[in-house]
Protein backbone atom coordinates (compact mmCIF):
# COMPACT_ATOMS: atom_id res chain seq x y z
CA UNK A 1 0.00 0.00 0.00
CA UNK A 2 1.49 3.31 -1.04
CA UNK A 3 2.24 5.93 1.55
CA UNK A 4 0.70 9.40 1.04
CA UNK A 5 2.86 12.21 2.36
CA UNK A 6 0.97 14.88 4.26
CA UNK A 7 2.38 18.18 5.42
CA UNK A 8 2.14 18.68 9.18
CA UNK A 9 -0.87 20.79 10.13
CA UNK A 10 1.33 23.69 11.24
CA UNK A 11 3.28 23.62 7.98
CA UNK A 12 0.10 23.49 5.90
CA UNK A 13 -1.29 26.54 7.67
CA UNK A 14 1.98 28.41 7.16
CA UNK A 15 1.89 27.57 3.45
CA UNK A 16 -1.72 28.75 3.14
CA UNK A 17 -0.92 32.00 4.94
CA UNK A 18 2.12 32.56 2.72
CA UNK A 19 0.09 31.94 -0.43
CA UNK A 20 -2.65 34.34 0.65
CA UNK A 21 -0.05 36.97 1.47
CA UNK A 22 1.58 36.44 -1.93
CA UNK A 23 -1.76 36.94 -3.67
CA UNK A 24 -2.60 40.10 -1.73
CA UNK A 25 0.86 41.59 -2.28
CA UNK A 26 0.59 40.85 -6.00
CA UNK A 27 -2.91 42.35 -6.15
CA UNK A 28 -1.69 45.58 -4.56
CA UNK A 29 0.94 45.91 -7.26
CA UNK A 30 -1.42 45.02 -10.09
CA UNK A 31 -4.26 47.29 -8.95
CA UNK A 32 -1.73 50.06 -8.44
CA UNK A 33 -0.11 49.73 -11.86
CA UNK A 34 -3.05 48.77 -14.08
CA UNK A 35 -6.03 50.08 -12.15
CA UNK A 36 -8.78 47.97 -10.62
CA UNK A 37 -11.04 47.99 -13.69
CA UNK A 38 -8.28 46.97 -16.12
CA UNK A 39 -6.60 44.36 -13.91
CA UNK A 40 -7.53 40.71 -14.30
CA UNK A 41 -7.11 37.61 -12.18
CA UNK A 42 -4.43 36.40 -14.60
CA UNK A 43 -2.45 39.59 -14.05
CA UNK A 44 -2.47 38.86 -10.32
CA UNK A 45 -1.59 35.19 -10.74
CA UNK A 46 1.42 36.01 -12.93
CA UNK A 47 2.91 38.06 -10.06
CA UNK A 48 2.54 35.26 -7.50
CA UNK A 49 4.25 32.27 -9.07
CA UNK A 50 1.21 30.19 -8.11
CA UNK A 51 -0.81 28.07 -10.50
CA UNK A 52 -4.28 29.09 -11.62
CA UNK A 53 -5.73 26.23 -9.59
CA UNK A 54 -3.82 27.29 -6.49
CA UNK A 55 -5.16 30.85 -6.80
CA UNK A 56 -8.75 29.63 -7.00
CA UNK A 57 -8.24 27.61 -3.84
CA UNK A 58 -8.18 30.96 -2.02
CA UNK A 59 -10.20 33.47 -4.06
CA UNK A 60 -12.87 33.13 -6.73
CA UNK A 61 -12.50 36.57 -8.36
CA UNK A 62 -10.62 39.85 -8.28
CA UNK A 63 -13.59 41.25 -6.33
CA UNK A 64 -12.89 38.76 -3.56
CA UNK A 65 -9.22 39.70 -3.62
CA UNK A 66 -10.09 43.38 -3.28
CA UNK A 67 -12.40 42.61 -0.36
CA UNK A 68 -9.55 40.68 1.27
CA UNK A 69 -7.29 43.73 0.80
CA UNK A 70 -9.94 45.91 2.44
CA UNK A 71 -10.19 43.44 5.31
CA UNK A 72 -6.41 43.41 5.70
CA UNK A 73 -6.31 47.21 5.77
CA UNK A 74 -9.02 47.35 8.42
CA UNK A 75 -7.13 44.81 10.53
CA UNK A 76 -3.96 46.91 10.41
CA UNK A 77 -5.87 50.11 11.16
CA UNK A 78 -7.66 48.84 14.27
CA UNK A 79 -4.69 49.23 16.66
CA UNK A 80 -4.32 52.86 15.50
CA UNK A 81 -8.01 53.47 16.14
CA UNK A 82 -7.76 51.95 19.62
CA UNK A 83 -4.73 54.10 20.43
CA UNK A 84 -6.67 57.20 19.35
CA UNK A 85 -9.44 56.38 21.82
CA UNK A 86 -7.07 55.55 24.67
CA UNK A 87 -5.17 58.81 24.26
CA UNK A 88 -8.24 61.07 23.97
CA UNK A 89 -9.43 63.24 26.88
CA UNK A 90 -12.79 64.26 25.43
CA UNK A 91 -15.21 63.72 22.56
CA UNK A 92 -13.71 66.15 20.06
CA UNK A 93 -10.19 64.94 20.79
CA UNK A 94 -11.27 61.35 20.10
CA UNK A 95 -12.98 62.29 16.83
CA UNK A 96 -9.95 64.30 15.73
CA UNK A 97 -7.43 61.63 16.76
CA UNK A 98 -9.37 58.85 15.03
CA UNK A 99 -9.86 60.79 11.80
CA UNK A 100 -6.26 62.03 11.74
CA UNK A 101 -5.05 58.46 12.25
CA UNK A 102 -7.28 57.28 9.38
CA UNK A 103 -6.09 59.95 6.96
CA UNK A 104 -2.45 59.34 7.85
CA UNK A 105 -3.05 55.62 7.29
CA UNK A 106 -4.64 56.32 3.89
CA UNK A 107 -1.72 58.53 2.89
CA UNK A 108 0.78 55.83 3.86
CA UNK A 109 -1.15 53.21 1.90
CA UNK A 110 -1.28 55.52 -1.08
CA UNK A 111 2.46 56.07 -0.94
CA UNK A 112 3.13 52.36 -0.64
CA UNK A 113 1.04 51.09 -3.54
CA UNK A 114 -1.79 53.30 -4.75
CA UNK A 115 0.41 56.09 -6.09
CA UNK A 116 0.79 54.22 -9.40
CA UNK A 117 -2.98 53.92 -9.83
CA UNK A 118 -4.23 55.40 -13.12
CA UNK A 119 -5.15 59.07 -12.69
CA UNK A 120 -8.75 59.70 -11.80
CA UNK A 121 -9.68 56.08 -11.02
CA UNK A 122 -11.48 55.55 -7.74
CA UNK A 123 -11.13 52.15 -6.16
CA UNK A 124 -14.57 50.60 -5.61
CA UNK A 125 -16.02 50.36 -2.13
CA UNK A 126 -16.57 46.78 -1.06
CA UNK A 127 -20.16 45.64 -1.29
CA UNK A 128 -19.87 43.39 1.74
CA UNK A 129 -18.96 44.05 5.32
CA UNK A 130 -15.81 42.05 5.95
CA UNK A 131 -15.16 40.79 9.50
CA UNK A 132 -12.42 43.35 10.18
CA UNK A 133 -14.46 46.20 8.68
CA UNK A 134 -17.35 45.20 10.95
CA UNK A 135 -14.95 45.17 13.91
CA UNK A 136 -13.77 48.70 13.06
CA UNK A 137 -17.39 49.89 12.95
CA UNK A 138 -18.19 48.21 16.27
CA UNK A 139 -15.12 49.77 17.87
CA UNK A 140 -16.05 53.28 16.70
CA UNK A 141 -19.69 52.92 17.75
CA UNK A 142 -18.79 51.50 21.16
CA UNK A 143 -16.21 54.23 21.77
CA UNK A 144 -18.73 56.93 20.89
CA UNK A 145 -21.34 55.34 23.15
CA UNK A 146 -18.88 55.13 26.03
CA UNK A 147 -17.88 58.77 25.64
CA UNK A 148 -21.55 59.74 25.72
CA UNK A 149 -22.21 57.64 28.81
CA UNK A 150 -19.40 59.47 30.60
CA UNK A 151 -21.13 62.75 29.81
CA UNK A 152 -18.29 63.92 27.56
CA UNK A 153 -20.48 64.23 24.44
CA UNK A 154 -24.10 64.99 23.48
CA UNK A 155 -26.26 61.87 23.79
CA UNK A 156 -27.16 61.12 20.19
CA UNK A 157 -27.66 57.85 18.33
CA UNK A 158 -24.18 56.23 18.39
CA UNK A 159 -25.06 53.78 15.61
CA UNK A 160 -26.03 56.52 13.15
CA UNK A 161 -23.17 58.72 14.29
CA UNK A 162 -20.60 55.99 13.68
CA UNK A 163 -21.99 55.42 10.17
CA UNK A 164 -21.88 59.15 9.46
CA UNK A 165 -18.31 59.56 10.72
CA UNK A 166 -17.11 56.64 8.62
CA UNK A 167 -18.91 57.85 5.48
CA UNK A 168 -17.63 61.43 5.85
CA UNK A 169 -14.08 60.25 6.49
CA UNK A 170 -14.12 57.80 3.59
CA UNK A 171 -15.31 60.35 1.03
CA UNK A 172 -13.06 63.17 2.22
CA UNK A 173 -10.14 60.75 2.40
CA UNK A 174 -10.71 59.64 -1.19
CA UNK A 175 -10.72 63.26 -2.37
CA UNK A 176 -7.66 64.01 -0.24
CA UNK A 177 -5.67 61.34 -2.09
CA UNK A 178 -6.47 62.99 -5.43
CA UNK A 179 -4.98 66.33 -4.35
CA UNK A 180 -1.36 67.42 -4.50
CA UNK A 181 0.23 67.75 -2.10
CA UNK A 182 -1.68 65.30 0.08
CA UNK A 183 -2.54 67.28 3.22
CA UNK A 184 -3.87 65.00 5.94
CA UNK A 185 -4.09 67.82 8.48
CA UNK A 186 -6.28 70.01 6.28
CA UNK A 187 -8.52 67.05 5.47
CA UNK A 188 -8.85 66.19 9.18
CA UNK A 189 -9.66 69.81 10.08
CA UNK A 190 -12.48 69.85 7.53
CA UNK A 191 -13.90 66.46 8.50
CA UNK A 192 -13.80 67.18 12.24
CA UNK A 193 -15.40 70.61 11.75
CA UNK A 194 -18.16 69.08 9.66
CA UNK A 195 -18.86 66.28 12.14
CA UNK A 196 -18.69 68.42 15.27
CA UNK A 197 -20.88 71.10 13.72
CA UNK A 198 -23.37 68.49 12.60
CA UNK A 199 -23.55 66.82 16.00
CA UNK A 200 -24.67 70.10 17.53
CA UNK A 201 -27.86 69.98 15.49
CA UNK A 202 -28.73 66.29 15.98
CA UNK A 203 -31.74 65.16 18.00
CA UNK A 204 -30.81 64.00 21.49
CA UNK A 205 -31.59 60.56 22.86
CA UNK A 206 -34.10 60.52 25.70
CA UNK A 207 -32.52 60.34 29.12
CA UNK A 208 -32.92 57.05 30.99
Amino acid sequence: MSQIAYLPVGKREQTKAANRRSILDAAREVFGELGYETATVRDIIRRTGLSVGAFYNYYRSKEEVFEALADDGARRFRPLLRAAYESADDFETYVRSAIQAYFDFLADEHENWQARRPAGERLPHTHVQTPEMAAVFDEIRDALAEVMERGDAPRVDPDYLAVACIAVSREIGERMLQRRPIDTNAAADFAVGLIMGGVAGLPRLPSD
